[in-house]
């Protein structure tokens, strides 16, 4: 993991990532995570960067205590930042949210907002040092084992990598309120992706609570008791729900800080 997330980024991307830890106060700020669209098309100027900006506390990301409640009530907090590199252009939408809220919300959040998100491909931009590299890589880790935990019970007895991250994307996708549809963003997200998500998958299924069986190159069967696969498909159920409730929260509140 921690060699996949240090693959270097365009130098602009660089630029902007550091122009964006100023405006939080570069001491604040613990690292700073690439994920989206962008990373999965190679051009930064294409669309908007996303970072996750991961900050010791927010008392000393922010001057104004209304930011400050606002990021621990619901983290995160949602900026808009552009600025110029080359003569070009270059626009980010950046997310503010503590190291702690990050590591809980991968690990206990019952809503699949950060452990879906981290599943997927992402580049440390930034980072204050070796032990933040290790951190980081060890959480997002976490977050693709959440996504397999909370996906299998889901899936047929025997599955291959393809449908398991596919079925959990699309369920992650339906969560939230979004214009995608769910089932084709999923889809592209594992074609594009096809390398990480394949090199994952085997080690973190077998570190399932569950007898495992490998058949072929990618086929996996498990036996997964029935109270858990009802478990399972309740949460999803009830995940959505609770996702399309806070998606609208956090499209009010960053209506104030986008």
């Amino acid at each position: 993991m921690q060699a996949a997330i240090l693959t270097p980024v365009p130098e602009a991307v660089i630029f902007l990532a550091d122009k964006v830890r100023e405006r939080h106060g570069s001491s604040a700020v613990e690292a700073v995570v690439m994920y989206g669209s962008c990373l999965r098309r190679g051009n930064p100027y294409d669309g908007l960067v996303d970072f996750y900006v991961l900050v010791k506390d927010y008392t000393s990301a922010y001057d104004q205590r209304w930011l400050v409640l606002m990021n621990r009530l619901l983290p995160p907090n949602v900026f808009y930042y552009e600025t110029t590199y080359q003569g070009r252009v270059i626009r980010s939408k950046y997310a503010v949210v503590s190291c702690d809220h990050f590591a809980t919300g991968v690990q206990r959040w019952f809503h699949s907002y950060l452990w879906g998100r981290f599943a997927q491909p992402c580049r440390l931009v930034y980072f204050q040092g070796q032990e933040s590299v290790s951190w980081v890589a060890d959480v997002l880790l976490q977050a693709a084992a959440r996504m397999v935990a909370e996906t299998v019970p889901l899936l047929p007895d025997c599955f291959d990598w393809r449908s398991l991250w596919q079925t959990g994307l699309r369920y992650s996708y339906s969560a939230e309120l979004r214009t995608e549809r769910a089932g084709q963003r999923a889809q592209e997200l594992v074609d594009d992706a096809a390398d990480h998500f394949r090199h994952l998958t085997p080690a973190l299924v077998a570190s399932l609570p569950y007898s495992c069986e490998l058949v072929g190159d990618d086929q996996f069967c498990l036996r997964i008791p029935g109270r858990v696969r009802i478990r399972g498909r309740i949460a999803w159920s009830l995940r959505k729900i609770q996702g399309k409730g806070l998606s609208l929260v956090r499209l009010i509140k960053s209506l104030f800080t986008f």
